[in-house]
């Protein structure tokens, strides 16, 4: 056993295994990042000089990627100089979805490290990367170093030595990383963390998120994910997919910014249904043979996180058994509770959930700036609901008027962290793992999210043409 390994051992809890390779993990010996140094550069915070028209690229056309290069587009001062995905049929149906709206952006396609040639132009102020969750990281970091801006979508990464590799190349360049969680901008967790401000919920105790979304005919559709590359990610056991769910009860609890994930325990059930359908499948098609001999990840991921100031958040994900969808959205306080499914309900500091009537008017009340300025327009445009594009806008304004992110760095890193560290604990029966300060300390005086649109807010919409 190397050094480093009894290091990374003994700082996490883990000595007592000793030469046990019983924790071991695909990666583990490569993903163990020992926290050290001091922070190169604050990226929360942090303004980047102002950009009157965003130039963009855009990586990956697939599922998520296709809807957003043409809502992007709907906002002003934007420019999409080029897109780029492997498969030349998704290149060219993005060229086409943009040639209704009078753009016609560099094509680069078919080849495999075509991405890279995108991200080496001059020409380009910020990498928008929709891929499979493995490119996710290496893209970024490669874009940033490119003296690129870079939008990722979740998970940002899939190891802590990921994580840290987006924190060190976001602090070295002074280049923005934002991760695309979306839910951040849906409209009760706006609603929530506007009213958390305002103290409706008193001291927030504890928070509950969640990703439950049946996927499992979709993740054994071969022509769903390309390659069926969500199918393998499944081979790994533990909370997959946690950065929805979690995104919006980190803002409530103003982790990275007044507090800090102190460490977490995770729990998965056994799978019941993911390797019986491999099995199934495999009896007719040859393809799924190569996952009859694999084990996938449980069905149910339970992980529960407790932060320095004494808060609790419990994070399920789920993808793979038929119950209807929630990331539940839970925050719990010494005045008042809020839950989102399967319908939005608010406690009134007593018993009982308060009235239809008295919501409407605490949605009136509470309703944030952002959501007064875009929210209507955002629900026609789409993007789940008018979520993807109020994220969008938000990120184009901001680049736009050389403010800071509402999701900076170490909030990528910190939210997808709990993927391989939920992991690592599964492995281990449930044990505790600390979680890294990617701020290195900084959490202490970092402000909180600024929703108040105070400043900017000044981007316009194209009218659809």
């Amino acid at each position: 056993m190397s050094n480093n390994r009894r290091d990374f051992l003994k700082l996490s809890g883990l000595a007592a295994l000793g030469g046990s390779t019983k924790w071991e993990i695909k990666d583990l010996a490569t993903s163990m990042h020992i926290e050290k140094g001091k922070q190169v550069f604050n990226m929360s915070g942090y303004a980047a000089p102002k950009i009157e028209t965003v130039r963009i690229g855009f990586i990956g056309l697939g599922n998520r990627g296709s809807g957003a290069i043409t809502r992007v587009n709907r906002i002003d001062g934007v420019k999409t100089i080029a897109i780029c995905d492997i498969r030349k049929e998704k290149a060219d149906a993005g060229l086409k979805a943009l040639a209704k709206m009078g753009i016609q952006p560099e094509v680069y396609t078919e080849k495999e490290e075509a991405w890279k040639a995108m991200c080496d132009r001059p020409d380009i102020d910020l990498i928008y990367i929709a891929t499979p969750w493995h490119l996710h990281t290496p893209m970024a970091v490669y874009a940033m170093k490119q003296g690129k801006h870079v939008a990722v979508e979740v998970p940002a990464a899939t190891t802590l030595e990921e994580c840290w590799q987006l924190v060190e190349t976001s602090e070295k360049t002074k280049k923005h990383c934002m991760m695309l969680e979306n839910c951040c901008y849906d409209f009760f967790e706006l609603l929530t963390l506007n009213m958390a401000r305002q103290g409706y919920f008193g001291e927030i105790i504890h928070t509950e998120g969640a990703y439950l979304h049946d996927l499992l005919d979709h993740n054994f559709t071969q022509s769903t994910y390309y390659q069926s590359w969500r199918l393998k990610e499944n081979l790994r056991n533990g909370n997959l997919y946690p950065t929805h769910g979690l995104g919006p009860i980190c803002q409530l609890l103003d982790i990275n910014r007044g507090d800090q994930m102190d460490y977490l325990v995770s729990t998965s059930s056994n799978d019941f249904s993911m390797h019986p359908r491999a099995v199934e499948l495999a009896a007719k098609d040859p393809f799924y043979q190569q996952f009859v001999n694999k084990s996938f990840r449980g069905n149910m991921n339970t992980t529960t996180i407790r932060t320095v100031k004494g808060k609790t958040m419990m994070v399920q994900h789920d993808v793979s058994t038929p119950r209807p969808y929630s990331r539940i959205h839970l925050v719990s306080g010494t005045k008042g509770m809020a839950v989102k499914y399967p319908d939005p309900k608010v406690s009134d500091h007593h018993h009982n959930w308060i009235s239809a009537a008295d919501m409407a008017e605490l949605e009136k009340k509470y309703s944030p700036p952002i959501v007064a300025k875009i929210g209507e327009l955002a629900k026609q445009i789409g993007g789940h609901g008018g979520m993807d594009f109020m994220m969008d806008w938000r990120l184009i304004d901001c680049l736009r008027n050389g403010l800071p992110l509402d999701q900076d760095v170490y909030d990528a890193a910190t939210w997808s962290s709990v993927g391989p560290l939920s992991e690592i604990s599964v492995k281990n029966r449930s044990k505790s793992m600390d979680v890294p300060d990617f701020t290195r300390g900084s959490w202490k005086t970092n402000k909180p999210v600024d929703i108040s649109l105070a400043q900017g807010g000044n981007t316009g919409v194209k009218a659809q043409k």
